[in-house]
């Protein structure tokens, strides 16, 4: 039986919530954790006829881009649409899960699908997140040094960059004295006992922190097994929003917006005048991303693509870049693909489905 809890925690594996922003709210936004999941819906956005739909799919679980609640409910009376979401799933018993912002920072998110489209690479994070590194530091047996160290690899530590079970070790000697409610792997109580250990260290993630230092306690002959997390300022090269990649060939730019409109099947583009030069390396952020047109310059991308750009903000292209704003929507169609194919790893054989409903509330004339 796969519950609403588990798919939860899977789909925290997926987009870890302690990537979201701070004004974001990821997660299980409505239905019971110990429900049995039926069918999955994967949407952009929670709307009434999406419900619907996932009714008549026999879906009682719907996993949204958009959370459907971003502010606090004082009243559930149904005069606003989202109140009435709220009222039809329960009512049908059906869970609704966002990935947002989180799923955003992740290196496989929605950026990295823009850019899969376009067939950048190689590819770099935009915008890096810092705060989501610890060093985890304990002390082990040298006679256990090589069994933990596995079990830490096996939780998710060790990884930097392109490279997996990283460590660090310094040889010294620990010292201890049990008393009498103590269980000393080695020693005997009340006797000071010097033992052969090693410092070891390693870099976790955030969101693998739990998972770690379970294994750490599970694996360790201590008792009482001693170690540190230490929060890290360094920036983590394979997490954080946006992306930025290099076209196969260079493209004049009304090429490439042609190949824009193509591909992401665009009506229109807001852009700012081409510059003098052939386009060759992409900035990309799916949804808002105004805020990240500096990192966008300072990364010397030809073309910054994303957008809800404002009027006066496109000025700040200042002709050091070109700016291609595809649309809110438009920019992150792809993400229902995306989670498609990340939650069937996981439920290979599982109904689920996507969204058929144009959830997109612009239209053009």
């Amino acid at each position: 039986m796969i519950t609403v809890n588990t798919l939860c925690q899977w789909m925290e594996e997926i987009a870890p919530l302690s990537l979201q922003e701070s004004y974001d709210n990821a997660g299980l936004q409505v239905g019971d954790r110990s429900s049995e999941i039926t069918g999955v819906l994967i949407t952009l956005d929670v709307t009434e006829t999406v419900i619907q739909e996932a009714i008549e799919k026999h879906c009682n679980c719907i996993i949204a881009h958009h959370p459907l609640l971003f502010k606090g409910l004082k009243q559930i009376t149904g005069k606003h649409y989202v109140e009435r979401c709220v009222i039809a799933a329960i009512e049908n018993h059906i869970a609704i899960y966002a990935a947002h912002t989180n799923l955003d920072a992740t290196w496989q998110g929605v950026s990295a699908k823009m850019a899969e489209k376009l067939h950048l690479d190689p590819l770099q994070i935009l915008s890096p997140i810092q705060h989501q590194l610890l060093k985890l530091v304990t002390f082990v047996p040298t006679t256990h040094a090589e069994e933990i160290k596995n079990r830490l690899f096996e939780a998710g530590a060790g990884n930097i960059g392109n490279y997996s079970e990283c460590s660090f070790g310094t040889e010294g000697i620990g010292t201890f004295k049990a008393n009498d409610k103590a269980h000393p792997f080695v020693g005997n109580v009340h006797e000071r006992h010097h033992e052969k250990e090693l410092r070891l260290e390693a870099i976790v993630p955030l969101h693998r922190q739990r998972a770690v230092e379970k294994a750490l306690i599970d694996a360790h002959p201590y008792e009482e097994p001693a170690f540190d997390w230490i929060l890290l300022e360094n920036p983590t090269t394979t997490l954080g929003i946006g992306m930025v990649g290099m076209l196969p060939q260079p493209q004049e730019p009304l090429a490439f917006l042609s190949q824009l409109k193509e591909t992401f099947h665009l009506q229109s583009i807001r852009h700012t005048a081409p510059l003098n030069k052939p386009i060759r390396k992409v900035a990309l952020c799916g949804g808002s991303g105004a805020s990240l047109l500096p990192l966008a310059i300072a990364s010397q991308a030809d073309i910054y693509v994303s957008a809800d750009f404002k009027y006066h903000e496109f000025f700040e292209a200042n002709q050091q870049i070109m700016i291609a704003d595809i649309g809110h929507y438009e920019s992150e169609q792809f993400t229902k693909e995306l989670l498609m194919e990340q939650l069937q790893k996981k439920l290979p054989n599982f109904a689920i489905h996507l969204s058929t409903i144009d959830t997109n509330p612009i239209y053009y004339f």
